[in-house]
This record gives C-alpha cells, structure tokens and sequence, in this order.
C-alpha cells in the first residue's frame, strides 16, 4: 500500500506581523525587539498597551483589546503559564472573543501558526 505524501512549503506572508524570536527579557517580532509588554496582530505591533506584568492586570487591560476584535486573544505569561481570574477577561468572553493563556514561548508559537492560517488572532506578550 503506497504511502500518501506531505508537502510543506512556506506560505509568503508578505508584511504579516509574525514573532521570529523570544527570551526570558524580550520578544522579536519581524526582527525588532521589544522588552516591553506588547500585543502584536498580522498588521502590527502595538508597544500602548501598558500592562506592566501580570499581578497588575485589571479589567482596563483585557477591555483594551474589544477595539481589535480578535477571535482569539493569546495571552503570553513569561516564563510560566499563569492565569487571570474569570472578572478581569469579562467583557472578552461577552462580547466572544476566547482568551488562551499560556507561557509566553508557547504563545510565540502558537500566533505564528494562527495568523498563517488567516485566524484573527492577537498575542499578548506580558513582561
């Protein structure tokens, strides 16, 4: 019985935003690095969404990204996968948009393969 093939190919994503590397104090994005928490969609990188880390996050800090409308709101937590309480996300989940939360390598990865595939995704990068 003969095997059926894989091909893989990358896929020319012209200006789309993508992450093209991470460490324990920043993140790259098309090259560019940033120190600083960002939330990054296919068209850009947006370094005024001031979330200074996680133990600061408020309900503002998740409300922000209703203007984006995204999906999907990946939120990058550092080193380690932490999550928010339920209230602060609120009005993500009311108005549909899913949060996934994960270590911030993780979620690098994951925007990368969402966005590729036309998702309307945003990573938020926590520092």
């Amino acid at each position: 019985m003969e095997r059926p093939t894989l091909k893989l190919h990358l896929a020319d994503l012209g200006d789309t935003k993508l992450f093209t590397a991470h460490g324990a104090d920043h993140v790259m994005v098309n090259g560019e690095r940033y120190e600083r928490s960002i939330a990054v969609h296919a068209q850009a990188v947006r370094d005024d969404w001031n979330a200074a880390g996680f133990d600061q996050l408020s309900e503002a800090h998740f409300a922000w990204f209703l203007d984006l409308k995204p999906d999907v709101l990946l939120l990058g937590t550092g080193a380690r996968q932490r999550f928010p309480h339920p209230r602060l996300y609120r009005a993500l989940t009311d108005a549909g948009i899913a949060l996934e939360c994960m270590d911030t390598p993780a979620a690098c990865r994951t925007y990368n393969i969402l966005v590729a595939e036309n998702r309307r995704v945003v990573a938020a990068i926590l520092f």
